[in-house]
């Protein structure tokens, strides 16, 4: 393993890019607009892809190679933002890690939860961050709610509506759960952070309409159970045109006290039992990739624990693969039965010694992620 690298308490943070597609141009431009970070180099494995990213960015003559270790050492990298595809996440970010630089990555973690307790496993082997975007949990209006929340007490019952007719075309049109598999992870996570407890049972059915251009299921109905007896349901649909929602879906959350609900796009709206609003309170953080950048460097220079940090993040990708195997196998599924059958497949497939023997001496994958290994 390499010598971390050092971040600095001020100037800005020098960052290799790895990624130059669609979402690697969104990621270079707020890099550009950061006066906290530069970017020293960008990673393809098409060079001339590279090349014309990096000219759409404004910076022509940026160092562009085909692997990280051609440029980390050159570049005096001191981070690593990974925006490739996620197949190609373990790899890029393992390399990263032992090489001594932390990680922003693109979500989802990893295609699967395997290879997201691996990837934990060399985080922890090496002390270095691993931070996952969840983009969506970085909204100015979410904060006003999460305060809102605060105000009404524990959340018992939330719902995300979620309609929307997108025609990407490409590889999402084969995905045999394109709404599960590429979507649904962003209102799952944001679950996990509003209800404030980790989900540990889940219950899903999906469909694929008549209409649907989708070769894979494109609707479902999930049901998650908490931890603290808090239930979630998401109701989502990838081919409902017309009368869409917004990207973040349309949220009701019920507590004791009262209730709040938000469209996903504007301002929420809250109020106690007896009818009396609750206001919140707004901020002007960064939102979206800008949110986790900022939040990224801020750990960074200033310690804590970012809210994507691999060992949290790990759930977010459990709640999809226990959504898909509910569709499958039509039943209930425990997200424990998953991640301790996950643990095994790691230490199966590893091949580092050092980082198999990290895996192996965990007694329990689920509560190494924060959820008990005996919840009900």
């Amino acid at each position: 393993m390499a010598e971390p690298a050092t971040v600095p308490a001020d100037g800005p943070l020098r960052l290799l890019q790895v990624g130059a597609g669609g979402m690697g141009r969104a990621w270079l431009a707020t890099i550009a607009d950061n006066p906290d970070v530069e970017l020293v180099g960008l990673v393809d494995l098409d060079l001339e892809t590279a090349r014309e990213a990096a000219a759409g960015a404004g910076v022509p003559d940026l160092p562009v190679g085909r692997a990280l270790a051609e440029l980390a050492g050159p570049t005096r990298a001191q981070a690593v933002v990974d925006v490739t595809v996620p197949r190609a996440h373990h790899a890029v970010n393992t390399e990263a890690l032992l090489a001594g630089l932390p990680v922003l990555c693109e979500k989802p973690l990893a295609e699967s939860l395997a290879e997201c307790l691996s990837m934990v496993a060399v985080s922890e082997l090496t002390g270095q961050l691993l931070m996952v975007s969840q983009s969506r949990r970085y909204w100015r209006h979410l904060d006003r709610l999460r305060s809102q929340l605060v105000e009404l007490g524990p959340v018992g019952l939330a719902t995300c509506t979620f309609a929307r007719g997108p025609h990407f075309g490409g590889f999402r049109d084969a995905m045999p759960h394109p709404l599960l598999v590429d979507m649904a992870i962003h209102q799952f996570d944001l679950a996990r952070d509003l209800v404030g407890s980790e989900p540990v049972e889940a219950f899903c059915a999906s469909s694929n309409p008549p209409w649907s251009w989708y070769a894979g299921d494109a609707a479902a109905t999930a049901v998650f159970r908490f931890a603290d007896g808090a239930r979630f349901t998401f109701d989502g649909s990838w081919c409902s045109p017309g009368l869409e929602t917004s990207w973040n879906g349309h949220w009701r959350l019920a507590t004791a006290e009262g209730s709040a609900v938000w469209d996903g796009d504007g301002a929420p709206l809250a109020e106690r039992a007896d009818g009396t609003p609750v206001p919140g309170t707004a901020s002007d953080a960064p939102e979206q990739i800008a949110g986790s950048l900022a939040e990224f460097v801020r750990v960074l220079r200033h310690g804590g624990t970012p809210s994507g940090e691999v060992h949290r993040n790990v759930l977010s990708v459990a709640m999809v693969d226990a959504a898909t195997a509910s569709a499958e196998q039509g039943r209930w599924v425990r997200i424990a039965d998953l991640l301790e059958q996950a643990h095994g497949q790691a230490v199966a497939d590893e091949r580092r010694p050092e980082v198999r023997a990290v895996l192996e001496s965990w007694p329990s994958a689920a509560a190494r992620v924060g959820l008990p290994a005996a919840a009900p």
